[in-house]
């Protein structure tokens, strides 16, 4: 896979020749300094942005240049998303904001809020369902997260520096969380630059200047 961007006169090649293979129930850790192309290729997983050439295959389902919607269509379909910043919607409720994928899947209102209480209850926050997230802590706001990328039981969940605006206690009960979901049998790549949370994944894939320089298995540490 390849991406560049043009920048004014110049030609800023990103990604260059990348070729990553992901088996389902994996959890791997994108690695990289700032500017080796790991959140180019995060977004072009998550179909917030195209490649120039190559194949990029999910689930079986070949992903080309797609219109807005066809994309979006595939990201509700196949994708989760957990992001650093949370993304929470400050004017719904924490259960409003859990079922907000299922909106999108023309799923009831009666079953979105079954389908949200039932991950509230996966992160442990049942009791927070109506507040709002202003109301959260960050580790909180984070297990919303988590479960609104639960609830439309997508094939991979993509997580970009999930553990990055947390203090280090707050950020083990993540990865403990993250950990057992994966667990059960949901595939997890995670964009990490710090060493101690790549070590709580299973396979550690380091870029550089848009190429892998290393891809390696590891002995997984446990919460």
């Amino acid at each position: 896979m390849n991406k560049s961007y043009i920048m004014g006169a110049n030609k800023l090649h990103v990604l260059k020749g990348i070729n990553l293979d992901v088996d389902e129930g994996e959890f791997v850790a994108i690695m990289g300094a700032s500017g080796s192309g790991k959140s180019t290729l995060l977004n072009i997983i998550g179909m917030l942005d195209t490649h120039d050439s190559g194949l990029y295959e999910l689930a079986g389902v070949k992903i080309e240049k797609l219109n807005e919607r066809k994309a979006a269509n595939y990201r509700n379909k196949f994708l989760g998303f957990i992001f650093q910043s949370y993304n929470l919607i400050n004017f719904k409720n924490v259960a409003e904001n859990v079922a907000l994928p299922l909106y999108y899947q023309n799923i009831s209102r009666k079953n979105r809020s079954q389908i949200a209480m039932h991950y509230l209850e996966r992160v442990g926050l049942t009791d927070w369902a109506h507040h709002m997230p202003n109301e959260l802590s960050g580790g909180q706001k984070q297990r919303v997260a988590i479960a609104r990328a639960l609830a439309a039981k997508p094939k991979l969940l993509l997580a970009d520096e999930p553990t990055g605006a947390l203090d280090s206690k707050t950020s083990a009960e993540v990865m403990k969380l993250i950990q057992e979901i994966n667990d059960e049998g949901k595939t997890i790549l995670m964009v990490t630059h710090e060493n101690d949370i790549a070590q709580m994944c299973k396979r550690i894939v380091r870029l550089k200047d848009g190429m892998i320089t290393e891809d390696i298995k590891i002995e997984q540490r446990r919460l």
